[in-house]
């Protein structure tokens, strides 16, 4: 590793150099990736699973409040539960990422998360189930997650190669989000006609049809890098490589600020919905198809933007800054219908700087870097919710639903501002040193 360490220091001291146009571009458009067969096959059953997704989100979330007696802190734990493996997990999920076949590993994954949903689903209908029930289940669908999205975030560079990776990263959000706008509003309405068991039960079904397509793939046609051989220390070596890179650092620092106490609406849009607006179950969908209206806007966008070529940092601390200050807004409205308006511009800057975000994590760091870095990247981004969950819970508790909204703005304006200032300093600073040198 020393043998390159002057490499980095350059890479750390320009904003834009560290981020070289892919070597391979192939037909460019909106849906450029979707010309890929294996991406196809992923895509199709993402979009059906992650529908199955977001209804158990909120079915989940219903359940936990209507089990407490809409307790927003029992909210909180059930999400600290469902992402604490994240800070144990994600790390070691990117090595097995590098060494071994993440298609296999992911139909493992998927199959075993599908199971979670069965149990919890029979239980509810049953009548069976219990407030313990639901965190025991978080936890244990939580470490599945762990493992599985570092894989599943590393697998997209092997379906579609380097030069399509900002493409399918911003198509995978468009996916995501799609489920977002009609997970949400169809979980709100069966909870209310059939009650959260069956929806627990319809999640596990979707979960076939991404198993389905990953079955389906040509393993022949994947852009598979050198296999890494199982060694003592890849786990060190791959932090010691993000350590060496400045801007690295800053982006996975600025994520996980953003990511705990900013993106919290898994908590607190049902806070709002129920403690601050006084609606029921449907109230609730609504405000996250409202979200998820502008998130899908914010990864559309994304996907039309990577025709133009890599991401810049300015986007990612930009979009970061303009987020923080949308969610002060949001937070501050009077009425149901201005704070669900307000949460589609919310979403999609929101989008724009996470696909930002990822695309550029993903296209600065060596192939056989990738899977550790993606591991790093998810454990900032999942690994604060810990802290995030029973954190909005207290304070929706203490000082009322709006205030989650108002802090996580403020928290995300300061780290976009604090941390974008210290890269520039950083590359002046470079700067200087190199004109020294050559004024020697």
């Amino acid at each position: 590793m020393t043998g390159t360490g002057g490499t980095r220091e350059k890479k750390s001291s320009n904003f834009h150099s560290d981020l070289p146009p892919p070597p391979e571009q192939p037909k460019q458009g909106t849906f450029a990736s979707l010309r890929i067969r294996n991406y196809r096959l992923f895509f199709s059953g993402q979009v059906v699973s992650n529908v199955g997704t977001w209804m158990n989100r909120i079915a989940q979330d219903w359940l936990v409040f209507t089990l407490t007696g809409n307790n927003p802190v029992a909210l909180g734990v059930a999400a600290a539960l469902q992402f604490a493996p994240t800070l144990f997990l994600s790390l070691y999920a990117g090595v097995l990422a590098d060494r071994l076949d993440k298609r296999k590993l992911l139909i493992l994954l998927q199959s075993a998360m599908a199971g979670c949903a069965v149990i919890l689903g029979v239980l509810d209908v049953s009548g069976l189930v219990q407030v313990w029930h639901v965190y025991v289940l978080c936890l244990v669908f939580g470490v599945f997650v762990a493992l599985e999205t570092p894989v599943r975030q590393s697998f997209t560079s092997e379906m579609v190669g380097v030069g399509q990776i900002s493409n399918a990263v911003a198509l995978n959000s468009s996916s995501f989000n799609l489920a977002r706008v009609v997970g949400p509003a169809v979980a709100g309405l069966l909870i209310i006609w059939v009650g959260t068991g069956v929806v627990f039960l319809i999640n596990a079904a979707t979960t076939a049809a991404v198993i389905t397509g990953l079955l389906m793939m040509r393993p022949s046609e994947l852009h598979r890098g050198p296999v890494i051989a199982r060694k003592k220390g890849q786990l060190r070596e791959g932090l010691r490589y993000v350590r060496g890179r400045a801007d690295l650092v800053a982006v996975l620092t600025l994520v996980f600020c953003v990511s705990t106490f900013g993106i919290t609406f898994f908590t607190t849009l049902a806070i709002m919905a129920a403690n601050v607006f006084h609606k029921e179950a449907d109230g609730y969908g609504l405000l996250s198809t409202m979200l998820a209206v502008g998130t899908l806007a914010g990864a559309l966008l994304a996907a039309r933007r990577s025709v133009r070529g890599t991401p810049r940092l300015r986007m990612v601390f930009g979009s970061a800054l303009v987020f923080g200050v949308l969610e002060i807004a949001a937070g501050l409205m009077p009425t149901y219908t201005s704070f669900a308006i307000a949460l589609i511009p919310v979403g999609l800057v929101l989008m724009t700087f996470m696909n930002t975000a990822n695309t550029t994590v993903q296209l600065s760091v060596d192939q056989e870097m990738r899977g550790r870095v993606m591991g790093l990247y998810m454990l900032v981004f999942l690994g604060g919710n810990p802290i995030a969950g029973p954190m909005t819970g207290w304070l929706a508790d203490q000082f009322g639903g709006r205030s989650t909204f108002l802090v996580g703005g403020v928290m995300s304006i300061l780290a976009a501002l604090v941390l974008g200032l210290v890269l520039r300093w950083r590359a002046g600073l470079a700067a200087r040193r190199v004109e020294a040198r050559g004024t020697v």
